[in-house]
């Protein structure tokens, strides 16, 4: 059963003529009556009377409401793609690990919203690992999270680097970790950690490097917004180890103190760079062929690269 034939049997229907239908689909009468032949053989019944006025059996009345439906579905269905190709879509739907959105992503909503008054954007703070998983099952068109080449690197990704930013230990501004200009990470394993909670990026990387350095770490509060971490941390001897761009706010504190972290020991006799992480964007190519997602993915590119120290 093929969309022309579905086409044929209704414009007969509808003008009770091969010949008038012929006109109406732009095609000739008997190319129009091969179409219905073939669809009555599929269907194992006739479905017009033929005569000077073309009337229908009761298998093509039967048949009739079905294929309107049908053709319906198909027309709105091609509009709606023929919409997202010309960059007419309801909504984009962004999700960004936490300091992005909170610091970095601002000045883009800014300039898609004045470029696409029409779209409704939506912007959810999620950790690495969700932000993945809702953009793999398609609930958003992009996300800007830690990498992890174990998450990212799928087929269908396409995978912009944004950039990297050191990890810095977030105290309290009396802190007995305070003395040191750099922190040794000896020293980080005596006092209770705070950490982001399951499915963020952070925990992992924090937890891999104690690991690697045969250190024990003690965390002993998991939390996922940075008003909280500042909160805690503010009122004794736990910290934290977060990146840059999770500590702006924390700067304009009093209560606080940031110090840089010292690299980790050397292994093997190799050298050890300081710990970063890594701040990439994912979409999926096919998402890249719709104008609003293809020129928001520009827009955070242009603003990162020119604003993120």
């Amino acid at each position: 059963m093929r969309l022309e034939q579905l086409q044929a049997f209704l414009s007969v229907a509808q003008t009770g003529s091969f010949q008038q239908a012929a006109k109406k689909c732009g095609v000739t009468q008997s190319t129009v009556s091969r179409q219905i032949q073939g669809l009555e053989s599929e269907l194992g019944l006739p479905l017009l009377h033929r005569g000077t006025q073309s009337k229908l059996t009761l298998a093509g009345d039967h048949l009739l409401p079905h294929v309107r439906k049908i053709l319906t579905e198909w027309q709105d269905a091609t509009q709606e793609i023929h919409d997202l190709r010309a960059g007419k879509q309801p909504e984009l739907c962004v999700a960004a690990i936490h300091s992005v959105c909170a610091h970095y992503l601002p000045p883009v909503l800014q300039k898609f919203c004045q470029l696409y008054p029409e779209v409704q954007l939506r912007v959810t703070s999620l950790g690495s690992d969700r932000s993945l998983k809702v953009l793999q099952d398609g609930l958003v068109d992009l996300a800007i999270v830690m990498n992890n080449s174990l998450l990212t690197s799928q087929p269908e990704n396409v995978v912009d680097w944004l950039y990297n930013e050191p990890i810095q230990v977030l105290m309290a501004a009396e802190h007995p970790l305070s003395k040191h200009s750099v922190v040794p990470w000896p020293e980080l394993a005596q006092f209770p950690q705070v950490m982001f909670k399951d499915g963020y990026g952070m925990q992992r990387l924090v937890q891999e490097q104690f690991k690697n350095q045969g250190l024990e770490l003690k965390a002993v509060l998991e939390l996922n917004t940075l008003d909280a971490f500042r909160g805690v941390i503010r009122q004794g001897e736990m910290i934290s180890l977060l990146p840059r761009g999770a500590l702006v706010d924390s700067l304009k504190d009093s209560s606080l103190a940031i110090r840089d972290l010292a690299a980790p020991e050397a292994k093997d006799n190799l050298p050890q760079l300081n710990l970063t992480r890594e701040v990439v964007m994912i979409t999926t190519q096919d998402r890249l062929l719709i104008p609003p997602i293809a020129n928001f993915r520009r827009l955070v590119h242009d603003s990162f690269i020119s604003n993120v120290p």
